[in-house]
C-alpha cells in the first residue's frame, strides 16, 4: 500500500514538472476548498478587465481614458503607421494620417465564460481636435489592444489614475487649433 502512495506521488511531480498544472483556468481557486467569498475571488484573478474606452476634449488637448477593472497591467504605447486587428492582422478602417497603439498585457475584455466586458466603442469616428477615432484593435490571448487614430503627428503624455483604474492619454492640440 504504502508503494502505491509512492508511486502517485512521483507520478504527480512528473506531471507537474511537465507543466500539466499549468492548465488551470484563472478562475480556478487557489487551494481546494478555498472559500469562493468576493475577497477571495478577487485576489485570485490576475489578469485586468479592460471595461470601457472613453474620450473628452478640452481647452488645450484631447484625452483617452481606458478604464480597468482590478490592477492595472503594464501598458505600451507606439506609434504605428497603420492599425491592425490582432489575431486576423487585417487593417483597422479608421480615417487618419497618424495612430497610436496602445496594448495592456496581461489582460481581457471578457471574462472567465468568454462574455465581452468591454462596453467602450469597437471603431468609432470622433470630431475633436486632436483625436479623430477610437477602434478596439484586439483582446486576444491576454492582450488587448485599442488603437487611437489622428489627423496630425500626436504630442502626447501618458499617466496613471486610481480608484478606479485608469490609463490615460492625453494628446495637444495641434498648433493653431481653436477648440
Amino acid at each position: 500500500m504504502h508503494h502505491r502512495h509512492t508511486l502517485a506521488a512521483v507520478a504527480a511531480g512528473i506531471l507537474l514538472t511537465a507543466g500539466i498544472g499549468a492548465t488551470i483556468p484563472a478562475g480556478a481557486t487557489a487551494r481546494a476548498g478555498a472559500a469562493n467569498t468576493p475577497s477571495s475571488h478577487s485576489a485570485i484573478r490576475a489578469t485586468a478587465l479592460v471595461v470601457n474606452a472613453r474620450w473628452g476634449g478640452h481647452a488645450t488637448f484631447d484625452r483617452l481614458v481606458i478604464d480597468v477593472r482590478g490592477a492595472m497591467p503594464p501598458v505600451t504605447v507606439h506609434q504605428v503607421r497603420a492599425l491592425h486587428y490582432d489575431g486576423s492582422g487585417q487593417k483597422v478602417p479608421l480615417a487618419g494620417k497618424y495612430f497610436l497603439a496602445i496594448t495592456l498585457t496581461p489582460a481581457a475584455a471578457h471574462d472567465d465564460s468568454g462574455k465581452s466586458v468591454y462596453q467602450g466603442p469597437r471603431l468609432l469616428k470622433i470630431h475633436l481636435p486632436a483625436l479623430k477615432g477610437v477602434a478596439l484593435t484586439g483582446d486576444f490571448e491576454g492582450v488587448v489592444g485599442i488603437g487611437a487614430a489622428f489627423d496630425t503627428k500626436p504630442a502626447y503624455k501618458t499617466f496613471r489614475l486610481h480608484s478606479p483604474e485608469r490609463f490615460v492619454v492625453d494628446i495637444a492640440h495641434p498648433v493653431g487649433c481653436r477648440a
